[in-house]
């Protein structure tokens, strides 16, 4: 069975990028044949125990990371960039901790005009941290995810054959 795990790294627990998250992570699944319900990781529920040491929570929500046949990474533009709070998570990985994982890219930002940035970083930390990146990212703006099936739908069409191939490669 394909593990599939979603990772949030909104400010806040149960956001609009949440949201938005599990409905992407839905539809891609449906295309690309994973039929395993995604394990939630939201990083805004971890709040300050992301800096400690000895955190159970932190440690488990690694663990489902790493272990990961697919990923879905999903963060808000902040200053321009993901979140810190995803930085400081995913730092705590090993190198190449996602040597495995099919990770797909997603970032909501305010204005798509000014989009480009964030995906692309992304696609580079992930890859960065050994993990096959799946092409396209979903890219949305804040205003999209309160009604983001169109958009979430079109990009589904066309990323779910890309990552149905990679799937079955990594699995």
């Amino acid at each position: 069975m394909t593990r599939f795990t979603v990772l949030v790294a909104a400010p806040q627990p149960r956001s609009a990028v949440y949201t938005t998250a599990l409905r992407a992570a839905s539809e891609v699944a449906a295309r690309a044949g994973v039929t395993s319900s995604p394990e939630v990781v939201d990083l805004a529920e971890l709040g300050a125990d992301l800096l400690a040491d000895d955190s159970d929570a932190v440690s488990a929500a690694l663990e489902s990371v790493r272990e990961s046949d697919v990923l879905l990474v999903a963060s808000p533009q902040v200053h321009g960039t993901y979140t810190g709070l995803l930085k400081v998570f995913l730092d705590r990985l090993p190198e190449l901790g996602l040597g495995h994982t099919v990770a797909v890219p997603l970032a909501v930002v305010e204005d798509l005009r000014n989009s480009r940035g964030i995906e692309e970083d992304l696609r580079v930390l992930l890859a960065d941290l050994g993990a096959w990146v799946a092409e396209p990212g979903l890219v949305l703006a804040s205003d999209e995810t309160h009604r983001p099936d169109s958009v979430v739908r079109a990009w589904a069409d066309v990323a779910a054959p890309g990552l149905r191939q990679a799937v079955s490669v990594s699995v």
